[in-house]
């Protein structure tokens, strides 16, 4: 009874994440959306990487307050400041590293 029960929730699962995402697909084949609109959904990746990035870089574990001085922050800075001068995928993950390690073993 019990393999039943999760194959229908493992199905149940796979339509209500599916749905969400076949909708749009057929209601807006064939259309032309208006350039502000595909404008504004190009920021929606942005959006959701900085919504989970910003707790883990402010945010304490242990208190759960904001604190500024965080290694993990720290760290972000010049990285992110590499990335947008260099726009190296690979460089600026081996640099975010490598701040973060040194950050670690010096804090």
């Amino acid at each position: 009874m019990f393999e039943l029960e999760y194959l229908l929730l493992i199905l149940g699962m796979g339509v209500v994440t599916y749905i969400p995402r076949w909708i749009p697909l057929v209601a807006l084949v064939g259309r032309k959306l208006p350039r502000w609109m595909v404008e504004w959904l190009d920021l929606v990746p942005v959006a959701i990487l900085a919504s989970l990035l910003l707790p883990l870089l402010l945010v304490s574990e242990d208190s759960g307050r904001i604190e500024l001085f965080r290694p993990e922050l720290l760290a972000a800075v010049p990285t992110i400041i590499f990335a947008l001068k260099i726009k190296s995928l690979s460089g600026t993950v081996v640099l975010g590293m490598l701040v973060f390690w040194l950050l670690g073993n010096l804090l």
